[in-house]
């Protein structure tokens, strides 16, 4: 069974007056450890699809399943629940929280979870230290570079050992070396870790270090080698 199953998915939006689609029964399938990019033009639905597979919005129409819960069957409340145990969440401006310490940020997903603090501890630990941040545990957001704050980011978004892993323009805000160090994480997290990501970028390079490339096209999903291929066909 794959872990997520997006079928023929639909979201709509009303504004001033007309109709919007950035999403027109889009069908997607991502097994269990795939690295998978997904890029498109400026407004074509790369995040509105991102958060539909999330949970954070549901789709107008069509069906979403994660590891065999179809999601866009529960209820508001067993939605944010189920969002809590499975979605690792990676922000493009990290959204870490000032007066917290590194440890503190990283530990705020499993507060939210059933867990004795010493398990919490360990998680944390374990997190931080996936991410090369061992040493900067007690550090706050302001005594961070750039990149460290995004490995934080990281590090909360893996901390739960979540079913998927989610990210929103994970470099967007980062200089190109910085961007690369990043990318290399995720894919060694994706490799040595067996984590499943979704990524949604506008930057070329950073998809190619997917395994697997995808389009949002006319709000319609395509491989990247049939994009490709369709473009030389014009």
């Amino acid at each position: 069974m794959s872990l997520v199953q997006v079928d023929r998915v639909t979201k709509e939006f009303t504004k001033g007056g007309h109709t919007i689609r950035p999403l027109d029964e889009a069908s997607l399938t991502i097994e269990q450890g795939e690295f998978v990019s997904l890029m498109g033009a400026s407004g074509s639905g790369k995040s509105t699809l991102l958060n539909q597979i999330a949970g954070i919005d549901r789709p107008t129409s069509g069906r979403i399943s994660v590891a065999g819960v179809d999601i866009t069957s529960l209820s508001r409340t067993n939605l944010a629940r189920w969002r809590a145990e499975n979605i690792g969440y990676i922000f493009q401006t990290h959204n870490l929280i000032p007066v917290l310490t590194a440890y503190e940020n990283v530990e705020m997903p499993l507060l939210l979870l059933p867990l004795s603090a010493r398990e919490r501890e360990r998680r944390v630990a374990v997190a931080l230290e996936a991410v090369g941040l061992t040493d900067r545990a007690e550090h706050y957001p302001r005594q961070l570079s750039g990149g460290q704050e995004q490995r934080v980011g990281i590090a909360r978004a893996i901390v739960a050992s979540p079913t998927l892993v989610v990210a929103d323009e994970p470099t967007g805000d980062l200089d190109a070396e910085t961007s690369q160090q990043i990318l290399v994480l995720l894919q060694r997290l994706n490799q040595e870790l067996g984590m499943t990501l979704l990524m949604v970028t506008h930057d070329a390079n950073a998809a190619a270090m997917a395994t697997r490339q995808l389009r949002l096209v006319g709000g319609k999903l395509i491989e990247r080698e049939a994009a490709l291929q369709s473009a030389s066909d014009k």
